[in-house]
């Protein structure tokens, strides 16, 4: 069994964008089964309402192909992004897969890494922190479970449009993560090393307290990962090649 361990995060899998869907599928059959272990940082789904979701013929269709490359050997762990925040034990269990905290730490080979999927570091970005503290609040996720599925479908329509007509007023800056939160999380958990997705600019970033891998966006077929081979971590597009990424001291 190889050592290499694969990050990926925001594919924003949907119907809708079948080249990405393919691309993730000859991602699985092919890159994520020589690796030992691949972990998903958020935001696989453009959506996720709840397991029922999982009634769906595509999306039980991608839990049964993650399930089939946790089947070949390859450890599977998920963790909720700010688009698929609700997922269950049904979906851990139907996809074979470990659902992980966000933020966590964990220690291949010996270093330390933390892992989020980064919305909880654009603290800028006031009315966007007030809403992820609602929406992961337990008893709003248990009334919205407990709503019937086609609520739910009409309400997270609302809430996505609503989220994009906001986003474009938005100055870019408030919508990326801040430094400071960055250093203080590293610091908080003695990490050297923050592994993040979510704001769909990969990069290689330095900071005193260690260094910050953003993880690439998935988009109409394209995408990357971040591999961890031996003690080395390297941004690459899905056909292997590196993925330039600028270092910013």
């Amino acid at each position: 069994m190889s050592a290499r361990t694969l990050f990926i995060s925001d594919l924003h899998l949907s119907p809708a964008d079948p080249a990405t869907v393919a691309a993730f599928r000859h991602f699985l059959a092919h890159t994520a089964k020589q690796a030992q272990a691949l972990y998903i940082l958020g935001d696989l789904f453009e959506y996720w309402l709840g397991d029922d979701q999982l009634d769906d013929d595509f999306y039980s269709g991608i839990a049964r192909e993650l399930a089939q490359l946790a089947d070949s050997g390859v450890a599977l762990y998920f963790m909720a992004g700010n688009r698929d925040f609700l997922p269950g034990q049904r979906f851990a269990r139907e996809a074979r897969l470990r659902i992980i905290a966000d933020p966590s730490v964990i220690n291949p080979a010996g270093q330390a890494l933390l892992l989020a999927h980064g919305d909880a570091y654009c603290t800028d970005d006031l009315a966007y922190q007030r809403y992820r503290k609602l929406a992961r609040n337990r008893l709003v996720q248990w009334i919205w479970l407990h709503l019937p599925r086609r609520m739910r479908d009409r309400e997270a329509a609302k809430l996505r449009q609503k989220s994009q007509a906001m986003n474009r007023h938005k100055a870019m800056m408030i919508m990326d993560v801040n430094d400071v939160a960055i250093e203080a999380a590293m610091q908080k958990c003695t990490c050297q090393v923050l592994i993040h997705g979510h704001t769909h600019k990969p990069a290689v970033h330095i900071y005193p307290s260690g260094t910050r891998y953003v993880l690439p966006d998935w988009h109409q077929g394209q995408g990357g990962y971040l591999l961890l081979d031996g003690a080395r971590l390297s941004l690459h597009r899905l056909d292997g090649q590196p993925l330039t990424a600028p270092v910013q001291p």
